[in-house]
């Protein structure tokens, strides 16, 4: 077997790992020919400041004991947060009973083990180890400082919101055909949230963010300033006549557009054939300027990993070069069903290759097009690739922002849509696991008035 921490916290005790072996065992003593068995355990905490008063104070430890049964052809999966031996007999022989009564599926395997993780000297450096000696006043001093930011700054203020949560996880996992590890991780996150009163009934609203692995790493400050500002340029909202313009995504909301390319790489939807990316492997699928990776050992960052849920190793992988599509996330269950090698369960870190020009110096070459600060609400048809998207954002003319858009919407087809990717930015928001750039695309249907 092999082994590995990621970080020197050792938050799951030797107790838990005993009793996730003892569980494999036992399960593989009354009749299943495999067990995979994890045991997560998590703290976390959120508070929520609204104005002047604390408005939400949560917090909270989890442990549970996940199980899957390979029996007989067939496959149950289970949970529990009773982790002790007492309890987990009944509830895993009443597991291997409930799943002797399933549909076989012969597809339900585990891994190979050649691709199985099996170890690393490296770190990934995923979670803070002073996580826990973070006062929870300093916690509620952060959130109040953030709306203090602004608060009663300006008449037109009717609510500020800032929210903090974080957490820290790790996960012991186990298989019955050599496979043991663990991962520690931990996350920070401040948000804040502005309402603004505007001349008509409707509210002029916005947020601005920020996520750091370490505490130290989180921008404490600025973050609510930057939030108004944001609300402050959504006054007076409009639609404008619809037609063709170039849209243009800063790296907050470029990854919306993405999201439906990536789900339809997975194993379930080809397997399903609720895909638009079937059977398009080594086809252009986008613009020529468009390559992605995946990048799953990035230190200190969100999304790295040195092993997906099934314990399978991950690696660098080009997924779309120069906009042919390259790789698929194809875990073991669909790799059988569907007669293709396995590749891995989903992606870690994805990041595209960069342009030469940050979002604004691609804003100035822009004469006639929109920003789109926001998406609120749509679909996209898995199968057929079809999209259409509310957006809100704002008018650029002559390379300069103008008229706040609100009520509108794009549509057209995913593929379309990449193909007509003109350019990338040099700008990823480096707290993301999808390190997208600003990105330009030419020619896309606008519905206004």
């Amino acid at each position: 077997m092999y082994f590995c921490i990621h970080n020197n916290k050792d938050m799951i005790s030797k107790q838990h790992k005993d009793i996730a072996q003892w569980s494999m065992e036992l399960a593989l003593a009354n009749g299943c020919q495999g067990a995979r068995v994890s045991v997560i355990t998590a703290n976390n905490n959120s508070f929520e400041y609204r104005n002047t008063q604390l408005d939400k104070l949560h917090q909270s430890s989890e442990n549970k004991l996940y199980i899957e049964l390979f029996i007989d052809g067939r496959y149950g999966s289970f949970s529990t947060n009773r982790i002790e031996k007492a309890g987990l007999e009944s509830f895993i022989k009443e597991g291997i009973t409930s799943t002797k009564y399933l549909s076989e599926d012969p597809f339900r395997q585990l891994p190979d083990t050649q691709r199985y993780f099996r170890g690393d000297e490296t770190d990934l450096d995923l979670c803070d180890g002073s996580f826990e000696s973070i006062p929870t006043n300093e916690k509620l001093n952060l959130i109040k400082q953030s709306v203090d930011e602004i608060h009663g700054s300006d008449n037109r203020i009717i609510s500020v919101t800032s929210a903090y949560d974080d957490g820290v996880g790790a996960e012991y996992m186990i298989a019955s055909n050599g496979f043991e590890a663990e991962c520690v991780d931990s996350a920070f996150n401040l948000m804040v949230e502005v309402s603004l009163k505007t001349d008509g009934d409707a509210r002029a609203e916005s947020f601005w963010y920020d996520s750091a692995v370490y505490w130290e790493d989180l921008k404490k400050s600025g973050i609510a300033k930057i939030a108004f500002n944001r609300a402050l340029r959504k006054i007076g909202q409009q639609k404008i006549k619809s037609g063709k313009y170039d849209m243009l995504l800063d790296n907050t909301t470029s990854s919306r557009i993405l999201s439906p390319l990536i789900s339809a790489m997975y194993g379930t939807a080809l397997q399903q054939k609720n895909s638009f990316l079937l059977n398009k492997m080594g086809e252009k699928i986008t613009a020529d300027i468009f390559t992605l990776y995946d990048t799953p050992h990035l230190k200190r960052s969100f999304g790295a990993r040195w092993f997906d849920g099934e314990g399978v190793e991950t690696k660098d992988r080009t997924i779309i070069e120069k906009g042919m599509l390259q790789n698929y996330f194809i875990d073991t269950y669909n790799s059988l069903k569907m007669g293709v090698a396995p590749t891995i369960s989903s992606p870690s870190i994805l990041k595209m290759s960069l342009g030469e020009r940050n979002f604004d110096a691609i804003l100035a070459s822009v004469q006639k097009g929109i920003w789109v600060t926001n998406f609120n609400g749509g679909n996209s048809n898995p199968t057929t690739g079809d999209f259409s998207f509310g957006i809100e954002g704002f008018l650029i003319e002559n390379g300069k922002i103008s008229t706040p858009l609100g009520e509108m919407n794009i549509t057209g087809n995913m593929l379309s849509l990449w193909d007509s990717l003109t350019e990338a930015g040099n700008d990823p928001r480096e707290t993301s696991s999808w390190r997208i750039p600003s990105l330009l695309f030419n020619n896309v249907n606008f519905s206004g008035l």
